[in-house]
């Protein structure tokens, strides 16, 4: 694992999140619904992201994006197609692929081809502008989604408690899991994605890519409802993390992360002490009982693995 800035890949993680944005429609307009927006979200694989297990009347299909391979594939009903990912091509060729092939097999899906969350305008299916793709950057990408999944699984794996466990939002395209408590919390603008995104009370713990302005990747834990004031607490850990009340964020920058003695420790610290001045200020009771150690004896190969 490495530090990789944003300006070191920024138009191949472009080309990355607006696959991802494709990939991530099919969800949205196949997946069962779930609270949070939960069922949009893609799945990391060893070699990339995926849409996972996919059903459309009588037929399953998933797309998968593998950065290892440097492949755009298609399994529809156990037949696979695929496409090579290569610097040059365009999106417009990518949507193409992907909805002909479905189509072939008698599966026809329509998206809302505009990309969601994102400054890019050009439709999907007519963005000839982005086609840059450089495979040895774009492997680097994937090992930091691994590890910031790994980190967010070690902390809410164990928690008892609602959660949505990690996975790739790609409308912000960043890694997140989600702590939810069972307190209503209406968003109070009528924006479509927000008002089902924000419903009830709950805590973010992500990492972030990073972008123009802020050239390094960062964690992040995001509380909502949203809390626009100070809250470096003294009891943040580490002492690099800090509190924007602007964003109503706590971060964490990743150069933190990888100058700590561990840097896995360092983001559980980061994650721990975070939840804990969140869940004080939002007042949320019952939060002793969510770290109750699970009844499951060890798993020696987990911990020789740390």
């Amino acid at each position: 694992m490495e530090l990789v800035k944003h300006s070191e890949w920024q138009d191949t993680k472009l080309t990355l999140h607006l696959l991802s944005q494709i990939l991530g429609k099919l969800r949205l307009e196949t997946a069962q619904q779930e609270p949070q927006w939960a069922h949009v979200m893609l799945t990391l694989t060893v070699d990339g992201f995926s849409t996972g297990l996919l059903y459309f009347e009588d037929h399953v299909f998933l797309a998968d994006v593998n950065i290892r391979k440097n492949v755009l594939s298609m399994n529809v009903d156990g037949e696979e197609h695929s496409m090579p990912l290569q610097n040059g091509t365009p999106i417009k060729t990518y949507y193409e692929f992907v909805f002909q092939t479905l189509q072939q097999h008698g599966i026809f899906i329509a998206i809302n081809p505009r990309p969601q969350e994102m400054a890019v305008a050009t439709l999907l299916s007519e963005d000839t502008v982005h086609h840059v793709y450089e495979p040895l950057q774009a492997l680097r990408g994937l090992k930091l989604f691994h590890f910031a999944q790994r980190e967010e699984l070690q902390f809410v794996g164990p928690l008892r408690c609602r959660k949505v466990k990690p996975g790739l939002f790609w409308g912000t395209f960043d890694v997140s899991a989600i702590v939810i408590q069972n307190i209503a919390e209406p968003f109070p603008e009528d924006k479509p994605i927000e008002k089902a995104a924000f419903d009830e009370q709950f805590i973010e713990f992500g990492f972030w890519l990073g972008d123009d302005r802020t050239d390094a990747p960062s964690f992040f834990i995001l509380p909502y409802p949203f809390l626009y004031k100070n809250l470096n607490d003294p009891s943040m850990e580490p002492e690099e993390a800090y509190y924007d009340s602007r964003a109503s964020e706590f971060f964490l920058p990743f150069p933190a992360v990888m100058n700590a003695s561990s840097p896995s420790k360092a983001v559980q610290r980061f994650f721990n002490t975070g939840f804990d001045v969140l869940t004080r200020e939002l007042k949320w009771e019952g939060c002793e009982y969510y770290k109750t150690p699970l009844l499951m004896k060890s798993q020696p190969t987990m911990k020789s693995g740390n």
